[in-house]
């Protein structure tokens, strides 16, 4: 009878389990989500029941390690031998500081506390006849202020420190007698302190217990050079574990009402190829680190057939009855994920040639899908900041935000049974193998002070605020805006520069073709025969290239085209009284050419590039813009393009992103002369006859302090955009003065590398803009707080960083930046006319259904309305970055294939924004726009020469006057017959 209900037993959980390997379909299946709409921050909230968790473990913590009668563990022992530098006696004295503890989880507002005890302190020699009263009352203790602040205890009871006693009287874990031994402790622990008791933890990361505790020594007890020993001292922690959840679901769990589990660790792995082979790698790796010990749990009490076939004899085997005694013994998924394991103790060997990522939600999936969707309890999840870091820790900060974002995602678009999140830890502490080289604590701790103060560190604040919302709720900040720009509104397309085609394509080849009409239709070429040579100038019709790419343009749906001149090649002298006529000749018909498809151009002069200057061969070896001759040089460069482009350029850039942080102070001295110069040219004695605006345009990617409630990052986010920004826009646009802030700054470094305005210069120099004009393509963050040297900038003393919630490609995509940065121009000068003159993404080439550009432009144009609509910015026009792959690699609306024009799939979607000029109301009636006049390309003739112009319209007068008279007469004579 017995034997048929254990065969009914096997058979039920057998049907209702999962396939095996159903884990195998997570790459694939994350591989078909809509990319980059999968990887966007989600706005949600987590379940109203979720689990809001800390953690702490003993050893790392409590520090008293030979107080009150506690016996030494392993890692007592451990940390006095070998080279090792400092040991876990004192930790953060949590023995002494419940009270602090007590405060710092309140503050938080958590629901649950997870913490360890201490085998050695409970058993001082590992077993119940040393039982000490005055440890166990600290438990007692420390459950009890947990009630009282209405925070459930999460009780593991081994986390990785065995009584010394039980190591070197028994030999640890590699002996089975310690199962025994740990049942009789963990029925103690369930009788002590189950009543208060409803999640319990038996063994913590058995992996790192067994691998590198008894096989590489990398932790306690520090055992090495036996390659079999982890495989059985992992079979012990199974058995170990087997045996005290049946004593609890037994004797504990109908009164107690608890649930109990394992906690295991994993990394998670991505193949190194698409292959099928790759996959079952990844398969494999994750079998060997997880699945050795959920599997037996969650599947069928076995090992993975994977870690069987690879590993032979080298690993136990499990009885029959064995294998009933272990499967099924858990009532969760405990999962520990982050900086204990991955990219850390993982060996090379268990990637199995594939790649190691960091991805929590995949993880959660693949456990989801392997293990017959158990409820998933992330038991400890968090990275780590330098030993060094007191309060500010953003890089832990922002781990922590993705981590929780990935749970999220998670549980709303996967439908994972994720039940709840431990931040790990609550304190510094003494982290293992690492010592006091890293914290991981939530709260600082000032290990040098006699009470150990606690200081919560900013990642605790952001925790305290994710848990009040429950998650990340949307804000009316993050919802798409609806609505339109006004009739008149700018709508470009930039190109850093265009194919220049200086000898006419069209009408050159002299042979002479028949046509072959009767046939195929084809033109032959008639051997020995030439047509004689045309005797007229060029026109702009013989330029195919300009042709081609007007086209392009035309498709795209815009009204303005941006593109930058050569000063280099129209002027190689340097002398404008010797440019090059046939370069100003093809500039001028492919701006003429641009206006007859209504399309109005935007002329940049000179672009910087950091490759080269682009300066006139003279000026570039006459130390470039450090020479004052070079912005007079400048000034006679416009004028020639403003007198030779100017019927037909009505908006000019002077200077294209000057604000490099690869250019001096000095040189950006001398180019802001060059601007001014440049402009009052032109105010002076073009604009009354051409009626153009000229300005600009700056480099202003965004600038967002890594804390925003931080004062202390606020100031540096500032300092940023005043030394990237407000040095070229305060003079032009402000006071006639580099910013206030920035000559600060400099002057308490005992910098006098800033140039000093003469009044002249001054003078010369503010108010020259018509509009502001911005190149915006990414985001990035800034702290004071040092965490990595790459990134440091020490003269402004900021550490760059990003979220790593955010798309990368290979810049953040951030669309909100844009918006804030409209805001700052309108913030700092008022209600100046705004253009976002470059705004763009770079994205793999080869990838026509550019989804992430489609992405990019969509969200980023949505901020520029919430600009102009919402926050009342005086945006003028937008213009995406670029036409073109050809010209700009990886960032065109066009691909090129072979010579072949591709389409992509952004181009289309800006277009059907274009046509729409925004985002209109759905249902609302459309937006009426008079329709623009038709450019008047020989009004010109008439405000430059005014005579010429007056004679061209009398003698066309007269052409069509005479034409008429000749119609009707010969009309009339036709009519007489």
């Amino acid at each position: 009878m017995s034997g048929l209900l254990a065969l009914l037993t096997f058979l039920a959980f057998n049907c209702g389990a999962a396939k095996p390997n159903a884990g195998l379909k997570t790459w694939g299946r994350f591989r078909k989500l809509p990319y980059p709409g999968d990887k966007a921050f989600l706005y949600d909230t987590f379940p109203k029941d979720f689990i809001w968790a800390v953690g702490t473990a003993a050893y790392q913590v409590e520090g008293a390690f030979e107080k009150d009668g506690k016996g030494l563990s392993v890692w007592d022992t451990f940390t006095r031998g070998g080279n090792r530098m400092a040991t876990g006696d004192v930790g953060s004295d949590s023995y002494h500081n419940i009270h602090a503890d007590i405060r710092a989880i309140r503050q938080l507002g958590v629901s649950h506390y997870r913490f360890s005890l201490s085998w050695s302190r409970i058993f001082p020699n590992g077993t119940r006849g040393s039982y000490n009263e005055i440890g166990t009352n600290y438990y007692r203790t420390l459950i009890k202020r947990l009630k009282e602040i209405r925070v459930q205890p999460v009780v593991t009871l081994y986390h990785w420190d065995l009584p010394d006693r039980l190591q070197q009287s028994f030999g640890g874990w590699r002996n089975p007698e310690l199962v025994g031994m740990f049942k009789d402790y963990a029925d103690f622990c369930f009788q002590t302190f189950g009543d208060d008791v409803k999640y319990w933890i038996t063994i913590d990361n058995p992996f790192v217990v067994a691998r590198h505790g008894y096989g590489t020594g990398v932790v306690a007890p520090g055992i090495k050079n036996d390659p079999d020993l982890p495989f059985r001292v992992g079979h012990n922690l199974l058995k170990a574990h087997a045996a005290a959840w049946h004593l609890y679901d037994r004797h504990y769990r109908p009164r107690q009402q608890g649930k109990l589990s394992m906690a295991l660790a994993s990394h998670w792995i991505k193949p190194s190829r698409t292959r099928l082979e790759s996959l079952w790698e990844c398969q494999c790796s994750l079998d060997h680190v997880l699945g050795w010990f959920a599997r037996p749990l969650f599947t069928d009490g076995d090992y993975p057939p994977c870690m069987k076939a690879r590993l032979g004899s080298r690993l136990p085997s499990f009885t029959r009855e064995e294998r009933e005694q272990v499967r099924g013994t858990a009532d969760f998924f405990a999962l520990s994920h982050g900086a204990a394991l991955s990219f850390q103790l993982i060996n090379d060997s268990l990637k199995f040639g594939q790649q190691e990522d960091l991805d929590l939600r995949m993880l959660l999936y693949w456990v989801n899908a392997e293990y017959d969707k158990p409820p998933i309890f992330v038991v400890q999840s968090g990275w780590y900041v330098l030993g060094n870091t007191k309060t500010e820790d953003p890089k832990h900060m922002y781990y922590l935000k993705r981590f929780i974002a990935e749970a999220l995602k998670s549980i709303v678009i996967d439908g994972v049974n994720v039940i709840g999140y431990t931040a790990w830890s609550l304190i510094d502490g003494f982290e293992w193998h690492r010592e006091y080289g890293i914290r991981r604590g939530l709260y600082y701790v000032d290990f040098n002070t006699p009470d150990m103060k606690r200081e919560p560190k900013t990642s605790a604040t952001f925790y305290r605020n994710v848990i009040q919302r429950n998650g990340f709720p949307e804000l009316p900040e993050n919802r798409p805006a609806q609505g339109v720009f006004p009739c008149d509104f700018a709508w470009g397309v930039s190109a850093n520069s265009i194919q220049v085609e200086t000898t006419p394509s069209q009408f050159v080849d002299p042979s002479v073709y028949l046509w072959n009409i009767s046939n195929n239709g084809e033109l032959m070429r008639l051997e020995g025969l030439s047509a004689p040579p045309l005797r007229r100038a060029a026109h702009c019709a013989d330029y195919a290239t300009i042709r081609q790419q007007v086209d392009e343009i035309r498709v795209v749906g815009v009204n303005h085209f941006h593109f930058s001149l050569n000063w280099s090649a129209l002027v190689p002298s340097g002398d404008v009284a010797h440019p090059n006529t046939t370069l100003l000749g093809y500039y001028r018909c492919f701006t003429r050419q641009l206006l007859q498809a209504n399309i109005t151009p935007v002329v940049t002069l000179w672009h910087h590039t950091r490759q080269r200057s682009s300066l006139p061969a003279p000026l570039d070896t006459a130390n470039k813009w450090l020479n004052r001759e070079t912005a007079e040089a400048f000034a006679d460069y416009a004028r020639l393009c403003y007198r030779e482009l100017g019927a037909h350029v009505k908006m000019w850039i002077t200077l294209n992103e000057p604000n490099d942080e690869m250019v001096s102070y000095q040189e950006g001295h001398q180019m802001l002369r060059a601007h001014a110069l440049a402009w009052h040219a032109y105010n002076r004695k073009f604009r009354h006859t051409q009626g153009g605006q000229v300005s600009l345009a700056l480099h202003m990617d965004w600038v967002e302090p890594a804390f925003s409630f931080s004062r202390e990052d606020v100031e540096p986010a500032k300092r940023v955009l005043d030394f990237r920004v407000g040095w070229f826009a305060e003079p032009i646009f402000g006071s006639g003065d580099y910013p206030l802030g920035m000559r600060r700054w400099l002057r308490q470094l005992n910098s006098l590398d800033l140039p000093v305005f003469n009044e002249e210069d001054r003078e010369l120099v503010k108010g020259t803009y018509d509009f502001f004009a911005i190149s915006h393509f990414s985001t990035k963050l800034v702290t004071h707080a040092k965490e990595d040297s790459y990134t440091y900038t020490a003269m402004l003393e900021v550490q760059h960083m990003i979220d790593t919630t955010w798309i990368m490609s290979p810049r953040p995509v951030v669309p909100w930046g844009l918006r804030k940065a409209l805001n700052w121009v309108k913030e700092h000068y008022c209600d100046v006319p705004v253009y976002v003159m470059a705004n763009g993404v770079q994205e793999d080439p080869a990838r026509f259904k550019d989804s992430l550009r489609v992405y990019y432009l969509y969200n980023y144009i949505n901020e520029a309305l919430k600009a102009y609509t919402l926050d009342g910015v005086n945006l003028k026009g937008y213009f995406a970055y670029a036409l073109s792959d050809q010209r700009d690699p990886g960032f065109g609306l066009y691909g090129n294939v072979h010579e072949e024009v591709i389409v992509k799939a952004s181009l289309s979607n800006y277009r059907n924004i274009i046509q729409h000029n925004g985002f209109p109301i759905q249902g609302a009636a459309p937006q009426q726009c008079p329709r623009l006049p038709q450019p008047c390309l020989g009004c010109y003739a008439l405000v430059k020469r005014p005579v010429v112009g007056f004679l061209t319209l009398v003698g066309s007068g007269v052409l069509i006057t005479l034409g008429l008279i000749i119609y009707y007469t010969a009309k009339r004579h036709k009519d007489c017959y």
